[in-house]
Order: C-alpha cells, then sequence, then structure tokens
C-alpha cells in the first residue's frame, strides 16, 4: 500500500511576500524560516530566486545588525586576488622553464632521445 500524500500549503503572493520580508529583515536562514514558518528550504530559495532577493554566502550577518567594515572581507579579497593575478604569470614561467630545463637538459647519467 502506497504511503499517503502529505497535503500541500498553499501560500497567496501576499503571503510569500511577508515571508521573505521578515527573513529579509531578521537574516534567516532557510531552517529559521522552516521553523518559524513552516516553509521547507526548497520552497524558501525559490522564492528567494524568484523574487531576486538571493544574497550570495558570507554576505549577510547572523546577528541582524550591520557591522562597521562588512565589505572589508570582499575588499580584501579583491586586493589579494588582484595581488595574486599580478605575480601569477611570472610564477607559471619561471615552474614551466623549470620543468622544461628538467626533461630537456642532458646532465650526467642522462642520455638524450633523438626523436624527429
Amino acid at each position: 500500500m502506497a504511503k499517503p500524500r502529505k497535503k500541500r500549503q498553499s501560500y497567496t503572493p501576499q503571503q510569500r511576500a511577508e515571508i521573505l520580508a521578515s527573513a529579509s529583515r531578521h537574516n534567516f536562514t532557510a531552517a529559521d524560516v522552516k521553523k518559524k514558518f513552516g516553509v521547507t528550504p526548497v520552497t524558501y530559495y525559490s522564492w528567494r530566486k524568484k523574487a531576486g532577493a538571493t544574497r550570495k554566502r558570507g554576505v549577510g550577518t547572523r546577528s541582524g545588525g550591520n557591522s562597521v567594515g562588512g565589505n572589508l572581507g570582499y575588499q580584501l579579497r579583491s586586493e589579494v586576488q588582484t595581488r595574486v593575478r599580478r605575480i601569477l604569470p611570472e610564477i607559471v614561467r619561471t615552474e614551466v622553464n623549470s620543468y622544461l630545463n628538467s626533461l630537456f637538459s642532458s646532465g650526467p647519467g642522462r642520455k638524450r632521445s633523438q626523436r624527429f
């Protein structure tokens, strides 16, 4: 015998908007929304996506307040990326040259293959 299906809760657009606004205002996670409103995480994320209210991970704070320097993490990450992009070509060039020299140098005890 098949399991009886659970009845789906239907929310009006107004209820969805209120739940999304409350969740955003209080920086609720999907688990918090499920506890408070009974909306499954999948449904909550679907509503957020349709409403264009998605957030990047780590951007919001759980305390509910704005932290001073909240952009510091983003700025630091951006600065590190810029510096890495600046020095990476030289690192790659050095490593590739070192590898090629080890492959094609004729050191002691090493025979060079002559395939052309």
